[in-house]
């Protein structure tokens, strides 16, 4: 009932008051105005070093990752996390912890003014550490998510932090690490100030791909000229309104990891309110690779077609080229990647609302200029998958 990993997952009545929920014992929270959450920096076109597991390995595979436990086992043993933390490091704990007992201050979102502050205790409250690495002269916790995300609780980095500073001679580096997309990121963080919650500073990130993927203009351009147009869906599933590519496949993956998830379960767990869970897997069925089913005891539930099923069973690259041909063979997509490619740029979205209008989708007004925001989004997500 308490865990918001991210801002966006807390109850309506918290957002719309600007609240949020914190631990400070294992009986008991704190509701306040607080500034709890950090957002992490888009990852846009920036560098991605190439890395390699240990040969010899068939027990942990760098295309079968679907947890966070398995990404991290696999950045270990690729030495990313070694690279990151720029020293030999081990591991050495994870799991389910007590804090021991802290005080710290934390921001607050007055309704009128400059931001105040707030003095709160802490005492022996539950913590989870996703993994801890010692090396000769640091100690790291690393908090992991299987998924893209826009922000995460700052308390997953804090609590971890304050108790193993204590512990410790060693200085404790807060690390935060996403896997997505074939993409190992990490995010390297400081609190300049360890009594205060908001002090948190990044200090570097680095990206990471192991299985390579290397995909050429000219295989997007000869999927264009050799992909047949599909007519749009005829039943209830729309026109695509979800802008980042990214969380669809972060979505597909995890299906692919389980039988099916109800609609409550990926709104709860996942970066995603009720409204997005909708569109993303809106945006699944679309491309025909996400069922959505009514069970009378768990309400909706989404699981991945047979179609989408053999899609994720193949390895990145054949995997990202299938979902390009499914993209392009529906006519906006592909009007819009033909645009990209002749004029070198991508469509604007007056451009995309008129490949909308000559499509004949039967949508009108502002919901073409948000649906065009999506089709500029899926267009990104092709074209950034190329060296060029």
């Amino acid at each position: 009932m308490t865990k918001f990993d991210h801002s966006i997952n807390r109850p309506h009545i918290f957002k719309k008051n600007d609240l949020s929920i914190l631990s400070d014992s294992r009986r008991s929270y704190v509701i306040g105005r607080f500034n709890c959450y950090a957002k992490l920096p888009s990852f846009d076109n920036e560098e991605v070093q190439e890395a390699n597991l240990p040969i010899g390995l068939e027990s942990i595979l760098a295309t079968d990752l679907y947890s966070e436990s398995s990404a991290l086992l696999c950045a270990q043993h690729a030495g990313l996390i070694t690279d990151v933390l720029d020293q030999e490091v081990v591991l050495t704990v994870f799991g389910r912890m007590t804090t021991g007992k802290f005080d710290f201050s934390i921001s607050t979102f007055p309704k009128a003014g400059s931001p105040q502050s707030k003095n709160l205790s802490v005492s022996n409250a539950q913590l989870e550490i996703d993994a801890g690495y010692e090396g000769i002269e640091l100690f790291s916790i690393v908090e992991a998510k299987n998924q893209s995300i826009e922000d995460f609780h700052i308390r997953q980095l804090y609590y971890p932090y304050r108790l193993w500073s204590s512990k410790l001679l060693k200085p404790v580096v807060p690390v935060f690490f996403t896997y997505s997309n074939e993409i190992f990121s990490f995010y390297v963080y400081n609190f300049t100030d360890p009594n205060n919650y908001n002090s948190l500073q990044l200090i570097r990130r680095k990206h990471y791909r192991i299985v390579p993927t290397e995909i050429e203009v000219e295989d997007i351009r000869r999927i264009l000229n050799q992909v047949n147009i599909k007519p749009e869906p005829t039943d209830d599933v729309p026109f695509p309104q979800a802008d980042r590519f990214e969380r669809v496949i972060d979505l597909l993956a995890q299906l692919y990891s389980k039988s099916s998830l109800t609609q409550e379960e990926i709104t709860t767990n996942y970066d995603f309110d009720v409204r997005q869970t909708q569109y993303y897997t809106n945006a699944g069925r679309y491309l025909g690779l996400i069922d959505r089913v009514q069970v009378a005891d768990q309400g909706v539930t989404y699981s991945l077609t047979d179609f989408g099923s053999c899609i994720m069973r193949k390895e990145p690259r054949t995997r990202n080229l299938a979902l390009v041909e499914l993209i392009l063979s529906r006519k906006v997509f592909r009007e819009a990647v033909r645009y990209y490619l002749t004029n070198a740029e991508p469509p604007v979205v007056s451009e995309i609302v008129k490949f909308m209008q000559e499509a004949g989708l039967g949508i009108e007004g502002e919901t073409l200029r948000r649906r065009a925001q999506s089709v500029i989004g899926w267009i990104r997500w092709i074209m950034n998958l190329t060296t060029d």
